[in-house]
């Protein structure tokens, strides 16, 4: 898997949805990542969003790949992360802590968030950049 790593470049955080998206050999989302990495980009994402998109590691060899690169770093749902996603949750009125998690991280590095629901992003921050898969 991916380490997890404290990085202050400039990056991209990843939900699930683009996680999948990436499995699935997405043009669009392949093209993405091929940008930013031509950008000097990082890419982020909670560790729930690696367990929501992983299924078989046989079957994932892209995803595989992609999660072990220098370019991802895979952030721990730590006691600090799980309390501040419990507390968007309940100003927001949702209960889903992972697509929180994948809020939270946006906002404290400042990233945009490639998203396969923004709708779900959304409702959690009106003002997160959105980047749909």
């Amino acid at each position: 898997m991916g380490r997890t790593r404290t990085r202050a470049a400039t990056g991209i955080t990843l939900d699930a949805g683009a996680l999948i998206a990436l499995d699935r050999g997405d043009k669009r989302m392949i093209a993405l990542l091929d940008r930013a990495l031509a950008q000097g980009r990082v890419f982020r994402a909670p560790s729930g969003v690696v367990g929501q998109a992983w299924r078989n590691g046989r079957g994932q060899a892209i995803l595989a790949r992609f999660l072990r690169s220098e370019e991802v770093e895979i952030v721990p749902l730590d006691e600090h992360l799980a309390r501040s996603c419990g507390e968007l949750c309940g100003a927001t009125n949702t209960s889903d802590i992972i697509d929180a998690s994948v809020v939270i991280l946006a906002r404290e590095r400042r990233d945009p968030i490639v998203t396969g629901d923004p709708n779900h992003i959304r409702r959690l921050d009106p003002t997160a950049t959105i980047i749909p898969v």
